[in-house]
């Protein structure tokens, strides 16, 4: 096992990866420190592992939510059965709220950890790739509105991240390629020798080499914990993160957030991103073939829906977060390695790019 530190001054933790982290009840315990326990999961992830979680707990008072599986179930309705839940069981501001299961469970329960009582503890066990590499990390949380991805939500970190990574022998194939499209990202922002790494062991890490995806986490993990301790609430540099999500969440809300997993959705954003690069002169011809490759290999799809056109993307593009006064600003590659965030790119370049990949 090994230990990662988020470096928040006061608000730092750590996250624990390895093969058997839910066999180590120390991991966990050590971070809660009032009796009462609330394990918030799914009914997918609910049968496999909470059973598990649930002996690490003996002698807390152990309650559990399960919700609902998916995307379109990260909403008030969720969000309001948890309070209901905490609320009805009489929960006080000791309780430590356990968010068992991918990024929609985590987002709903450390946004609801950050509100309810006006803030409780909480711990993060990802059950996903892209949760354990993205969305369980860094202290972004909340619930998604009909008109927009994350719109409601909070800055609020765990106090502690467990990623046991034999929990992927039972994620499904789509649902790891998903993740591995925030792996990937890590290399295409910030660090080229990943990205190369990725490319000469993309096999055998979808094959699920033990060794190879505590490698592969454990990267993305570091990546991300030092964008975030540099900028906690994305004043700045944290929005490069973001790479191919502007595009990717208005592919999700053009879909419902039912046809399309988030990962799926944020590979055909990156390709697009990589195509606005590579059209303002920041990307080269055959890095930006190098991004699509990557991608299909990793069974992403690399062009968003077949019946979505410009105008799709312009509506729902222009409510994004990531609209500052009116200007659209997008995380763009300067070159594999390097991600910038600008407005500095023609309307005209833009609609290229959405007349390439949308339907006419």
């Amino acid at each position: 096992m090994e230990t990662l530190n988020v470096d928040l001054g006061e608000r730092s933790y750590p996250i624990y990866i390895g093969g058997d982290v839910l066999a180590r009840k120390d991991c966990l315990i050590r971070h809660i420190s009032g009796r009462q326990v609330m394990i918030v999961t799914n009914e997918t992830v609910a049968p496999l592992y909470l059973e598990k979680v649930r002996q690490l707990l003996d002698g807390f008072d152990v309650d559990v939510t399960v919700l609902p599986d998916g995307e379109e179930y990260k909403n008030m309705e969720s969000l309001a059965s948890i309070f209901d839940h905490l609320i009805g069981q009489r929960h006080n501001r000791t309780t430590t709220l356990i968010a068992l299961g991918g990024g929609v469970i985590g987002d709903m329960t450390g946004f609801a950890a950050a509100s309810y009582q006006r803030g409780v503890n909480f711990i993060q066990i990802p059950t996903t790739l892209l949760s354990q590499v993205d969305s369980s990390v860094g202290g972004k949380t909340g619930i998604n509105h009909p008109q927009g991805k994350n719109m409601i939500g909070a800055f609020y970190q765990p106090k502690a991240v467990l990623i046991d990574t034999s929990t992927l022998q039972t994620l499904p194939e789509s649902e790891f390629s998903a993740g591995l499209a925030e792996v990937i990202k890590y290399g295409l922002i910030k660090d080229v020798g990943f990205l190369e790494w990725l490319e000469s062991n993309l096999d055998d890490l979808m094959a699920l080499d033990a060794e190879m995806l505590q490698y592969a986490i454990r990267q993305s993990c570091e990546v991300k914990a030092e964008v975030v301790a540099e900028d906690e609430t994305e004043q700045g540099v944290r929005a490069i993160l973001n790479l191919g999500h502007t595009f990717g969440h208005a592919i999700e809300a053009f879909t419902h957030y039912k046809e399309w997993l988030h990962g799926e959705a944020v590979a055909a954003g990156t390709v697009m991103a990589a195509d606005l690069s590579l059209r303002i002169g920041d990307l080269a011809q055959e890095d930006y073939k190098r991004v699509v490759n990557i991608l299909s290999r990793a069974n992403l799809p690399v062009r968003p829906p077949s019946n979505m056109t410009a105008e799709d993307f312009i509506r729902y593009m222009s409510i994004d977060k990531k609209v500052l006064d009116g200007q659209l600003r997008l995380v763009l590659m300067r070159g594999l390695g390097s991600a910038w965030v600008t407005d500095q790119f023609g309307r005209d370049m833009l609609e290229q790019t959405l007349a390439e990949f949308s339907h006419h």
